[in-house]
């Protein structure tokens, strides 16, 4: 005789097995019928539960609705970020070139031949505006970017501080007051051309300008004598033959000397085209002339 007894049910009595075993379903019955599942005077109820889904959370067709909704708010929010970011980054590039061109470098372009063969029409160089920022002063040699009101342009009104702001931070064109010449001279030096040897001197010193001197120009075909005022710099081009450049003004307001003030930069680098990539160093036949005279030293 077995003593195997089947397990209860939560109210004691036998938990059905088999085939007749009931869903999940609650039984209600009728008030004072005690009647089992299926008997006559029992009402069964059959109550869906919430179906688990496959990872074990409960899953509704409104809270996967909710869901999508809150993913593509997150979205359309993520995206406004992104733009913001873009603006963000945008306005400081724009803040960072306006500084730079106004206080550091500048691009310039070349407009004629003067110059040649250091540089040549079309040529785009950049200006170093910090060259002489802190109590330097240019160098003979050094190849210049300044403006020639006042000098060259003797005769011309000063612009309006708004466009110099404006042009000063490379919102408006520079124009064609602005030059690039090399420098020849410097406060204080006596500048004479030209002697037996068809050379060009600087306080009595040959200047040997064969490194820059466009091959079968002289160093002038106009002849002179100066002494170039104190903080001013005396300008002349590469290519003497075609170059308009402080010869030109020696009678005019000024004697053709360029004030220093009046320097925008130190052309250090041939950017453009690239085939000419370069920088734009002091030659070294200027080292001659050096403690001569000029900028207060003694001669």
């Amino acid at each position: 005789m077995s003593t195997h007894e089947p397990p209860t049910d939560r109210d004691g009595s036998p938990a059905p097995t088999g085939a007749d075993s009931p869903s999940r379903s609650a039984a209600v019955s009728a008030p004072g019928t005690p009647g089992a599942p299926g008997a006559p005077g029992t009402a069964t109820v059959a109550v869906p539960g919430p179906s688990p889904s496959s990872d074990g959370e409960v899953g509704a067709e409104g809270d996967r609705g909710a869901e999508d909704e809150a993913g593509a708010d997150d979205d359309h929010g993520g995206g406004r970020r992104w733009s913001r970011d873009l603006l963000w980054i945008a306005a400081v590039c724009v803040v960072v070139l306006l500084v730079v061109n106004a206080f550091v470098v500048r691009p310039f372009a070349v407009p004629s031949g003067s110059m040649e063969g250091t540089l040549r029409p079309g040529d785009r160089v950049l200006a170093n505006q910090l060259a002489y920022a802190f109590g330097g002063h240019p160098q003979r040699g050094d190849v210049v970017v300044f403006d020639g009101i006042g000098s060259f342009l003797p005769y011309q009104d000063e612009p309006s501080g708004l466009k110099r702001l404006l042009t000063g931070a490379g919102l408006a064109p520079a124009g064609d007051t602005v030059y690039v010449k090399r420098v020849i001279g410097v406060g204080g030096d006596r500048i004479t051309c030209c002697g037996t040897d068809g050379r060009l001197k600087v306080n009595g010193v040959p200047l040997d300008e064969s490194a820059y001197l466009l091959p079968g120009d002289a160093p002038s075909a106009v002849p002179f004598d100066i002494v170039v005022p104190d903080g001013k710099l005396w300008m002349m081009g590469d290519h003497r033959s075609a170059s308009r450049d402080s010869r030109d003004h020696l009678g005019e307001p000024g004697g053709g000397a360029v004030p220093e003030d009046k320097v925008i930069g130190r052309a250090d680098w041939v950017m453009f085209p690239l085939g000419r990539a370069t920088s734009l160093d002091r030659p070294a036949a200027f080292a001659a002339i050096e403690g001569t005279g000029g900028h207060g030293e003694q001669r």
